[in-house]
């Protein structure tokens, strides 16, 4: 019931109740309950005392079963958010940790820590959580550390990380490479007013880079023009994905889309549930609600649904909509 509530673009216990209410008898029994709609109080006490890992497995287990390929390979980004709305005392956990399919945009694990700094302990524990045989994970810079990498070559996976100045040997080896002899592989996107350049440099991985499994490594440089002003950003990768498994076309893609949680994720959580301000804060009810968010999210995404803000309005306008997309999911 709660689900289909914020598939409707609910907030608060108060908004899911009301939607609850306003179903009726008949609707809320396609759903399980058999007796009088669930009022605000009941709602806010489960979700403020339901074990958050144990919800978080059963919509991962439906997350998988619709995870489809990118490169041939199914690819997850894994990266951390704060729930800046939930830190108030008496909270239980104010930053998640996701994992992405990066083909779908849907969440397919989540895990929470006390404090941004621990994210590298929940990325092992995502990758524990996970089954990824075959797959890839790409990780931004914090990730880049030898225990990860390791720790995902022994899940049968490949890594794809990015090299920042917080790996400083490793940065300046890559960065004193002979990248000017290399060919590049360029890709250019223009829409709503900005042009993005992204050009990618491939090499197998010198023996000299002490880094396990490392098979390739890449420079990655974005140029982005907007309004007449331009920025240019250059990073390296190193990744376990050999040429044959990664040409530099697909290594380019699986970069890139990795930054899109930002905005499959993140801004969605942010601006159209409005998460950041959520006064939602009492025991596991903060995560247990980002849960039945990203749920809501997959549901629409692989209904076909891009603009999610159109989505909830959609099915706000209808209260039979939600029953029936979370029902067809």
């Amino acid at each position: 019931m709660a689900l289909c509530a914020v598939l409707t673009g609910a907030r608060s216990f108060t908004a899911i109740a009301e939607w609850a209410r306003d179903a009726g008898r008949i609707r809320l029994r396609r759903l399980g309950m058999m007796r009088r709609a669930a009022d605000e109080a009941t709602f806010r006490r489960v979700l403020t005392r339901l074990d958050p890992a144990a919800l978080q497995e059963a919509f991962g287990v439906w997350a998988l079963t619709r995870a489809r390929c990118s490169g041939g390979r199914r690819v997850y980004a894994i990266d951390g958010k704060s729930l800046r709305g939930a830190r108030k005392k008496g909270a239980a956990r104010a930053f998640l940790v996701a994992a992405l399919d990066h083909a779908t945009g849907t969440v397919a694990a989540q895990t929470a820590v006390d404090t941004k700094g621990s994210e590298i302990t929940a990325a092992r524990v995502l990758i524990g959580l996970l089954d990824l045989t075959g797959a890839v994970l790409t990780l931004d810079a914090l990730h880049t550390n030898n225990a990860t990498a390791s720790q995902i070559l022994a899940a049968g996976a490949h890594y794809v990380l990015t090299v920042k100045g917080n790996s400083r040997a490793l940065f300046r080896m890559l960065k004193a490479l002979p990248w000017a002899r290399i060919p590049a592989t360029t890709t250019t996107e223009t829409s709503h007013g900005r042009r993005a350049t992204r050009t990618i440099k491939v090499l197998d991985a010198p023996a000299w880079i002490e880094f396990i499994g490392a098979a390739q490594v890449a420079q990655l440089r974005r140029t982005v023009t907007r309004k007449g002003k331009k920025t240019v950003e250059v990073v390296y990768l190193v990744t376990s994905a050999d040429a044959r498994t990664a040409s530099p076309e697909t290594l380019a893609t699986w970069a890139n889309t990795h930054w899109s949680i930002e905005n499959r994720l993140h801004w969605v959580r942010d601006v159209t549930f409005d998460e950041d301000r959520s006064q939602i804060h009492t025991g596991h009810a903060p995560q247990n609600m980002a849960a039945l968010r990203n749920t809501a999210i997959a549901i629409l995404r692989h209904a076909g649904w891009d603009n999610i803000a159109q989505a909830l309005r959609h099915h706000a306008r209808d209260i039979d909509r939600p029953i029936h997309a979370l029902l067809q999911s």
